[in-house]
């Protein structure tokens, strides 16, 4: 059996400190432009479609479907070494935007492109003197996705 891939802390700027910190709360949080309706994911200062600098943060449903993915069998790296094989793909979220991430909790010769999955969360190791010299928010987690 693979073993747990050993996810980095990621490190938060103005424009991401948002999505880290619902990650955290263990909900996923997406932008949404108030003058075009646009949903964006990664975030950003600016909308995406109509550049549009009036965004608002919104917790999304962690529904969605596999778009695209690939079974990685080998990966010399040490934070992923021993999880192989492990599904990457790209999820195609409820709300329209995509989303690359992990599929984890099935096989990974049963994951399928329309496949429904439903988001999970990976909570890393806390250590508040260092995450917040690195700018991280308190109680980080890693976004990753399961059939449902």
């Amino acid at each position: 059996m693979a073993a747990e891939i050993s996810y980095s802390k990621p490190v938060a700027d103005w424009e991401t400190r948002a999505f880290w910190e619902g990650c955290g709360r263990h909900e996923l949080v997406l932008q949404r432009c108030r003058d075009c309706q646009t949903v964006q994911f990664r975030p950003r200062a600016i909308c995406a479609k109509c550049l549009s600098s009036d965004i608002e943060h919104f917790v999304a449903s962690g529904r969605g479907t596999v778009y695209t993915f690939t079974v990685t069998h080998q990966n010399h790296l040490p934070a992923f070494r021993d999880a192989c094989p492990y599904v990457l793909a790209y999820v195609d979220l409820e709300e329209g935007p995509q989303l690359m991430t992990h599929v984890v909790g099935c096989d990974p010769q049963d994951v399928r492109i329309g496949m429904p999955v439903e988001v999970e969360f990976v909570d890393l190791e806390r250590d508040p003197a260092k995450d917040a010299s690195r700018g991280i928010a308190a109680g980080t987690a890693i976004p990753r996705f399961h059939p449902s």
